[in-house]
């Protein structure tokens, strides 16, 4: 929900004027359509009929790779909010700004849970 918060509220301005708003809105959308993947598969328990896969690491690669793109486009979106660029984009795009932090740290959290369940895998 908030990855979706992310990228609605910059898609809702003239963020194609801006390259680096481009690049947020590429993160966002793509780790929130992979995040959705990945939850309709495990409420579905998908992953039970793939064992070959090993999920715990497909999860801490993921879950890493969300977080490390997701802090660096957090910070290109807060960078890029001034109210020099468009005063009338201003809000929508600092809340994004927020909200891609409070996104970054949710993987962050993520990213700790999945590297302990890998761990716990491995030294079994």
């Amino acid at each position: 929900v908030l990855g979706l918060l992310v990228w609605t509220l910059i898609a809702g301005t003239e963020y194609f004027l801006y390259p680096a708003f481009g690049w947020v809105m590429f993160v966002a959308v793509f780790y929130w359509v992979l995040t959705v993947f990945f939850l309709i598969i495990y409420m579905t328990m998908t992953y039970t009929r793939i064992p070959q896969v090993p999920w715990t690491m497909v999860g801490l690669c993921f879950n890493g790779s969300a977080f490390v793109l997701y802090l660096i486009a957090a910070i290109v979106d807060a960078s890029s909010v001034t109210k020099d660029l468009d005063s009338h984009n201003y809000n929508s795009w600092a809340a994004s700004s927020f909200f891609a932090f409070v996104v970054t740290s949710c993987y962050a959290g993520n990213t700790y849970f999945s590297f302990i369940s890998w761990r716990s895998r491995t030294l079994q």
